[in-house]
């Protein structure tokens, strides 16, 4: 007896790649016939299987077992269906007459189901363990090893069936994890953006406060200074030469603060052709030595007197930040010492201390 049904490949006339997938319940992979053992015992088998094993009647919600317990019990359905549920993604299956399940658990002893058992329709089962399965190999061992046979290319492909999804499946799961790493990435580099002026690249006013209220929570506010920048005649630069230069003098500018800045810093430009640098200092000679730096390397870009101009002179006000203090009131102190510097004719620096009182 032949354990396995064979389909023959269907006709395929020239240039008809089609392939009749409803003459057989088999699989094809390019032109390779793949051979599957039947679902349901024979005739003979079920004769003998049901003469042999224990009936047992079931109705709709019994539990034969579930995924993960320990079975020995082989059942075969005489009437009504069975459900196996293999959890996950994993497609459930329903067993109707002549078919079986949990032979593993005949044939091994003790192995793990791998789905729920659910009976869905009133019926019978014939049940077989270790003693039946014996005395079916003394009654017709040439039955029982096609069915073994059977049972195990069964067996065999159900495994492969389950790599192949598990592949897919982790497959999915990596295409998930890439497109889940793309959208972070693509998340970070835009609340970079909400945080970065585009004209020059430095950090805007929002990003600017995000990193003092960082520096607050960490309590590094201690031992800095604050630079604030201002171009001067910057409106005649644009009145003069256009926007287009006045946004590559702005871009000059923000390169000077760049090297003027330390690891520790943040330079910002906070709106319009004003800028400001946090810095680290422990005196008014630290935030000095900074700020005249910045002033005359303006100065000196300056005197190249390229047309059209690529940078102004520039006015900076500065003073000591206090931890105990709020941004504006730092602002305010470094305000008042740029103000008079523009009032004395600018490029240059002027100092503000802390006992200043703003009007």
């Amino acid at each position: 007896m032949n354990p396995f049904k064979w389909y023959p490949r269907s006709p395929v006339t020239p240039g008809d790649h089609r392939v009749n997938r409803d003459s057989a319940p088999h699989r094809r992979r390019a032109d390779i016939e793949v051979l599957e053992p039947a679902a349901s015992l024979t005739s003979e088998e079920y004769a003998l299987f049901a003469e042999i094993g224990r009936q047992r009647r079931v109705e709709p919600g019994d539990k034969l077992f579930r995924r993960g317990d320990l079975g020995t019990t082989m059942y075969v359905i005489s009437q009504g269906s069975v459900d196996l549920d293999f959890g996950d993604d994993l497609v459930a299956k329903r067993l109707g007459a002549r078919e079986f399940f949990g032979e593993l658990g005949l044939l091994i002893g003790d192995h793990a189901r791998s789905a729920d058992a659910t009976v869905s329709s009133p019926g019978v089962l014939v049940e077989l363990e270790q003693r039946e399965f014996e005395t079916l190999v003394e009654r017709d061992p040439r039955l029982l090893a096609h069915f073994l046979r059977r049972a195990i290319m069964r067996v065999v492909l159900n495994e492969q069936s389950l790599i192949g999804r598990l592949r897919r499946r982790n497959l999915d799961l990596q295409t998930a994890l890439d497109t889940l790493r793309a959208t972070t990435h693509r998340l970070t580099q835009t609340e970079e953006l909400t945080r970065t002026d585009e004209l020059t690249g430095l950090a805007n006013r929002r990003g600017f406060h995000l990193h003092l209220q960082t520096r607050r929570r960490t309590d590094v506010l201690v031992g800095r200074g604050l630079l604030l920048i201002d171009c001067d005649r910057f409106k005649g630069i644009n009145d003069d030469h256009g926007h287009l230069t006045g946004d590559r003098v702005l871009q000059g500018v923000a390169n000077i603060l760049r090297s003027a800045a330390g690891p520790d810093d943040i330079a910002c430009r906070l709106g319009g052709d004003e800028f400001c640098l946090m810095i680290k200092a422990e005196s008014p000679a630290d935030v000095m030595r900074v700020a005249e730096f910045i002033t005359t390397t303006a100065h000196a870009l300056h005197e190249l007197q390229p047309s059209p101009p690529q940078i102004a002179t520039l006015s900076v006000g500065a003073c000591l930040v206090s931890p105990e203090g709020e941004w504006d009131d730092w602002y305010a102190l470094a305000d008042a010492a740029l103000y008079r510097a523009k009032r004395l004719g600018g490029n240059r620096v002027e100092w503000q201390d802390a006992a200043f009182e703003p009007a």
